[in-house]
This record gives C-alpha cells, structure tokens and sequence, in this order.
C-alpha cells in the first residue's frame, strides 16, 4: 500500500482515499488480515485520521472491511448470499450444513409471531436457535418457532437440551408435507443478544428475514433470520449464482 498525494484530487478526499485502500485490498491483502493501525494508515496517506475513518467506514458498508472487537479493522469474506426467493421449498435443516443448531426451548413465542402462526398469545412453542457459518465467522442467527401441533411425535423421543434437541424438531417438522412459504425482508438493527452472537455492537445494521412455512393450509413454522447486513447480499433464485464486480 504506497503513499499517495491526495491534496489536489477535487473529490472528497476520503472518497478518493477509499478508492486507493479498496484497490490495495485487491493486490496486497488476504481475507481475514488485518489493517494496519489508523495512526499508520493515516501518516502513509497524509490524511488527518477523521477522513481516515470516512473512508473505512464506507468500505465497511460495502462489505469490504470488518471491524471486530478485540481484533481491529480486517478484510471481509465474499459476502453470503441470502436467497429470497420462494421458489424452492423446502423445511429447515434439509440439505444446508451452513447452519448449524445450537439448541431449542420451550417458550412463549413474541405477539408478533404469534400472529402469524396463528397460535394463542399466550401458548409454548418450540423455539430453535441456529447460527449460519461462513468463513469461519457466525453470519446470521435465526429463532424458528414451531408449534407442538406441527411436532406431534417430539414428546416421544428423548433428546437431550442443545442441538441434539434442536435437530430432534427440526427431524419431527419434516415429517410434514410442505404446501409452500412466503419472506419478508427488512432491515434493522441488532439486538443486544443477536450482537453478541454475530459478534457485532448493539445497533449495527441488520437484515431481519422472516419465513412463514405453510403446511395443510396453515402455518406450522416461523423463522426470524438476522443477518449481518456487511456480509450478506440478497439473491433471488437463480441469480445466487450471479457474482458483481466490487
């Protein structure tokens, strides 16, 4: 990454700057490796380090940077796919080893997705809670909630807390003939407890992705998928195969 004069460049210099580390991050960097520090970063440039930030923060919402806690400003992964699409159905936990189950409860599912399950306000469901892994790194975590209607037999089987439980739901929905689903998408801002799992600070820009699976005509599941909005792009069926220059 060499030195380069920014003074007479008529643009915003951190929009010039972000152009000059964007282009370093192409030739000189590896996913995962870590910047140099920004007294360093802003000395090679000749930049006050407030216009530093403007172009790392650009960078970051491009998907291009993370900053980690604990850890400093590194190189982001390609981002992940999130396909939005609804033209394939299938139930969660069929053939996506990405997410990983972490474990299920029994509890009382928000009034919001109490209204979508069309279940009582005050009624238990199995919550499960996965995380989805991408470059060794958790990029979404996702709460599905299943009504004891739709997993008759789970009361049957002896599973103990965790993600053998967590598989033991997801087994038992599967049971069902899935009719269809629909998505929304919407972005947010992380929680104090989804934060944490994605290793984010409270507030950070999020996709929220909720998934209702139909099944004889009525709900029988609902996910709520949070994904880091930084290392995620929604794709629409086929085009998840479909890679944009940066």
């Amino acid at each position: 990454m060499g030195t380069t004069q920014l003074a007479s460049v008529p643009e915003p210099k951190y929009q010039h700057l972000k152009t000059v580390i964007g282009e370093a991050l192409d030739s000189d960097f590896a996913v995962g490796e870590i910047l140099p520090n920004e007294r360093e970063l802003a000395a090679r440039f000749g930049v006050a380090r407030a216009t530093l930030r403007q172009a790392l923060e650009q960078l970051e919402l491009e998907g291009r940077l993370q900053r980690r806690r604990g850890v400093g400003t590194t190189v982001a992964p390609p981002r992940v796919g999130v396909d939005v699409s609804t033209t394939q159905h299938v139930w969660p936990g069929v053939g996506d080893d990405a997410w990983q189950p972490q474990d299920s409860a029994a509890d009382v599912a928000p009034a919001a997705v109490a209204r979508v399950l069309e279940t009582a306000a005050d009624e238990q469901v199995h919550v499960v809670r996965r995380l989805r892994i991408s470059q060794g790194q958790p990029v979404a975590a996702e709460l599905l909630y299943v009504p004891a209607g739709s997993v008759p037999g789970l009361s049957a089987i002896d599973a103990p807390a965790g993600p053998a439980r967590a598989r033991a739901v997801l087994r038992e929905l599967q049971h069902l003939a899935l009719d269809g689903q629909d998505r929304s998408v919407e972005l947010g801002s992380a929680r104090a407890d989804d934060a944490k799992e994605l290793d984010r600070l409270p507030g950070a820009p999020v996709l929220v992705v909720t998934t209702r699976y139909l099944s004889a005509g009525r709900p029988a599941a609902v996910s709520v998928a949070t994904y880091r909005a930084d290392t995620c792009r929604l794709t629409f069926g086929d085009s998840a195969d479909l890679v944009m220059a940066s």
